[in-house]
Formats: C-alpha cells, structure tokens, sequence
C-alpha cells in the first residue's frame, strides 16, 4: 500500500471523491460490525468471529470500484475480539487454543477497512445474552455506559480550534461519574490516507511522563479521526500477559533481513499489506509467517500491537468511531447510535451531573444541520396551519 508521492498535494475531505471513499468504507465497517454482533452467543468462537469478519470485509471491498483496477482495497485493520477484562489487540490464530463466548461476557469487536487508503474503523462493546428483559446490571453496565458517555463527549469536542487534552479531560470526567477509570496511555489518530496512526492524537489519562512526551494539538477543518474510547473498571494500567501478539504495521525502517523465512514473510507483507496493519492469520503458512515476523520485530521493520489486560476480576468497555471534522459540524460516519434501543439494554446507578458535561452531551453534533431540521419542522407546521385556516376559510365562504 504505497502512500503519496512525495510532490503529490495531500488529499482530504475537502474533495468530495475522498468524502465518498470514505462513507463507502465506513459503510462496509458498520455492515460487518453489525454482522458480527448478531454472531455474538453462547459457544461462538472468538476465532471464528475473527476469521468472519475479515472474510466479510475483503468481500465486501472487493465489490466497490471495480472499474478502477489502481485502486488498493481491502482490511485496514483486522478484527479483533477482545473479553471482558482483556483490554484490546485479541485476534487468534488457528494454532492457538480455542476460546469461545459465554453467556454474559463483556465482548469488544474491534475492525476496520479502507478504500484507496482512506480507513473506516470501529469498535463496539456488547454483553452477551442483553435484552431489555434481561438487562445489564452492576459494574458491567457502569463500565459501558462510561465507555459510551465518554465517546459521546469525544465527538462533540473533537471541533476546529478545540484542544486535544479538552478531550483527554472530559474522557476522565465522565469516567468519573461512572467510578470508573480512562485506560491510561490509550491513543486515539488522525488519520490520512494510508495513515491509520496521523501525527495528531488524543491521550487519555496520561501519567506524567507520558504528559511530557505528547504533545497538545488543535483539530482543523477537513481532518479525519478515529476516536478510541477505552474505559476500565479498575486502574485503567493495561499489562502485557501470555496472549503474543498477532496483529503487526509496516514501518519506515530499512534492513537487510538474514533470514529465508524473514524475507519471505516480509515480501508476502508488504504485496498484501503495505502500510496497513495486518493479522499472521493471513499468511499462507501461519507458522512460517510466526517464524519469519520474529526477526521483522527484532529489527523494528514491523511494530506489534500488544495485547493488553486488566486485572483479573476488572472489566474493559470500548467504543471506537470514525468522524470526519468539518466547519458545519462533525459527521460520525461509523459506530453505532446510542440511542434508546442502545440504552434500554444497560441500568446503572450512577449518571452524569455535572452541568458542564450535561450540556455538552445535548449539545448537537451538527448544529447547522440541527438548526435546519428545526427551522423545516417550523415550516411544515406553518403550512399545515395555513392549509387548515384556507380549508376553514372555504366552507365559511360556502355557508
């Protein structure tokens, strides 16, 4: 996946043909992620949840822009599930000893695509078995409904001139209310074409050293994010355990690789993947691909993405969208609604009562679009009540 030239003009949601790139993979993403929740029952294996997932979205991306044969398509980051105290990076390999879903789990579907390099991701938290006659209770709803308050804040503060650490800062607030806690040093990217980890991000509940190391930022016009929520019952201090790492990204780094087995895994990389990340599970020999990556790593030609966990007894919620930032509003374009269907499924005894964040919460997303749907509303109402006073005007004449 080769980005831009070097003097080619960086490409952006100002141009409507990206806007659509975009949306088309977002509605991939949202098509799968739906998909895989209906999956989400007793005995479901994660493996198969995971192969399922990339299966759909290399199919469904292979039917877009056909006609445009230069066109890179395909998995821009690969599905992952995550259970309850694991906090994220979960996506097992066929060698691996199979885990399968149990009434009541906390699950986190994590995925992505991209169209022409431009990625729509998503992550999701559901409890397996919810319904509104069997709602979530406890710490589990706590946990969720922090995780989904805290995205909803994300989105309406990730706006031109806005600060990043104004984001950071309300993530933690509203994890709060909820006595839960950010999972600390958790990023969330711009993202660019063929970028899935842009320069500009979002910290949350960062230590001091962590403070030190990344830098403040305002958003602009015309940006892309994925905004990652992750937010934990316990700590919030994500710890490396048994689970290696299976999903890896190209890097810039340059070295001549000693191995047979290295260089193979390292061609077959870079024609299937590029810039994107990637899951050994797509390698056309798994234990050859095990083998080979080890050196890549060693050598910094590919970076890991750690699997990560809380304690034991602690749970882990994630929501993750995709939005594009623009001056009349921010349009989330994957994730989705939490709406009332959303909130029937979860009861906690905790809410938000800070004022400050209660406003930002009702606070539209889109307040020109906001304002326009009213003033519409405004004008159907008047119609009607004109075409009602003409009708009332008629009979009288008629009498």
């Amino acid at each position: 996946m080769a980005g831009r030239g070097g003097d080619e003009p960086e490409r952006t949601i100002a141009d409507e043909t990206v806007v659509t790139k975009y949306k088309n993979a977002a509605e991939i993403t949202n098509k799968v992620l739906k998909s895989l929740i209906e999956m989400c029952k007793p005995d479901e294996t994660v493996l198969n949840l995971c192969e399922t997932g990339d299966r759909m979205l290399l199919e469904e991306t292979s039917k877009v822009f056909k006609k445009e044969k230069e066109i890179k398509k395909g998995i821009a980051f690969p599905t992952c599930v995550s259970i309850n105290n694991c906090i994220c990076h979960f996506s097992p390999l066929k060698s691996d000893a199979p885990i399968a879903l149990k009434d009541g789990d906390l699950v986190k579907l994590d995925l992505g695509c991209h169209i022409d390099g431009f990625i729509a991701v998503v992550a999701h938290t559901l409890v397996v078995g919810a319904s509104k006659e069997n709602k979530v209770t406890g710490r589990k709803a706590d946990v969720i409904l922090a995780a989904a308050n805290a995205a909803e804040a994300a989105l309406r503060l990730v706006r031109p001139e806005n600060e990043n650490y104004a984001v950071t800062d309300a993530i933690g607030k509203v994890s709060e209310a909820f006595k839960c806690k950010p999972v600390s040093g958790m990023l969330s990217h711009q993202l660019k074409q063929s970028v899935i980890d842009g320069e500009k991000s979002i910290i949350q509940n960062p230590t001091e050293d962590q403070k030190k190391g990344h830098e403040k930022c305002k958003f602009d016009v015309d940006e892309v994010y994925a905004v990652d929520v992750l937010i934990s019952t316990g700590e919030g201090k994500g710890r490396e355990t048994v689970a290696k790492p299976t999903i890896f990204k190209r890097t810039d780094n340059i070295y001549s690789l000693k191995m047979k087995t290295s260089r193979a895994f390292f061609s077959e990389l870079e024609k299937k993947h590029g810039s994107m990340p990637f899951t050994l599970r797509s390698f056309e020999d798994e234990k050859k691909a095990r083998m080979g990556v080890i050196e890549c790593v060693n050598h910094k030609l590919v970076d890991p993405f750690t699997v990560l966990f809380e304690k034991d007894d602690q749970l882990v919620a994630q929501f993750k969208f995709t939005v594009l930032v623009k001056a009349n509003g921010n349009v989330k374009i994957t994730g989705l609604p939490f709406d009332e269907e959303f909130k029937a499924l979860y009861e906690s005894e905790h809410k938000i009562e800070d004022p400050e964040l209660q406003k930002l919460l009702n606070r539209s997303v889109n307040p020109k679009a906001a304002n326009r749907r009213k003033r519409n509303a405004k004008k159907a109402q008047d119609d009607a009540k004109d075409g009602k006073d003409g009708k009332q005007a008629e009979v009288k004449n008629e009498d």
